[in-house]
């Protein structure tokens, strides 16, 4: 993909400096007592549970009275290894819960750094296949010397090409972002005053 890679932009999902805290916090935890996949885990489930409306209305809902929050708390605790469950206990006493948010996220983020890897998204006008997606992936993980994950966005705006974003990088082949560059050309070329 030809483009240019522009500065700074954001992940594909955005996640709380309070939260990537509290998930390195988890994740090292796991990883001194090689539970990371149990874990792993764990985090999915609570993922799915603060994902239904009742159980986010308790753990997040500031007029639930505390009881019924730390009953709430309890029953998730016990679907769940210790360790996750002594961190969980933690966020509920810190009043931190409003982590489980963004800590599937955060905790997916951690295993990918353990192993040198970084997620991105690929954009396009048209649903790319499979293949065409892994091909991406291992194109850029050559060039970044990383393992890329990268998932498929539909953005029929792009018109052609594609435009990835990955490792806080933008990379746009798009026909989109090519038009934008050629129109920022033309308006910052010198104008030429004929002679007469």
């Amino acid at each position: 993909m030809s483009g240019a890679v522009s500065g700074s932009v954001g992940s594909a999902v955005s996640v709380s400096a309070v939260t990537a805290r509290y998930a390195d916090a988890l994740f090292e935890l796991a990883r001194e007592k090689g539970l990371e996949a149990r874990v792993e885990a764990d985090v999915a489930f609570l993922a799915r549970e603060v994902a239904e409306p009742s159980v986010a209305a308790d753990l997040f809902d500031a007029r639930v009275p505390p009881q019924r929050r730390r009953q709430r708390v309890e029953a998730l605790g016990h679907h769940l290894q210790p360790l996750t469950r002594n961190f969980l206990g933690l966020l509920e006493q810190k009043r931190r819960l409003e982590v489980l948010r963004e800590l599937r996220e955060a905790f997916h983020r951690c295993l990918l750094r353990a192993r040198g890897a970084v997620e991105g998204v690929v954009e396009a006008p048209r649903p790319l296949e499979a293949s065409e997606v892994a091909g991406l992936a291992r194109a850029l993980g050559r060039v970044l010397a990383k393992e890329v994950e990268l998932e498929a966005r539909l953005r029929p705006e792009l018109i052609a090409g594609a435009r990835v974003i990955v490792d806080n990088k933008l990379l746009d082949g798009s026909a989109l972002g090519r038009l934008e560059s050629l129109r920022e050309r033309l308006r910052s070329a010198p104008i030429a005053h004929p002679t007469h």
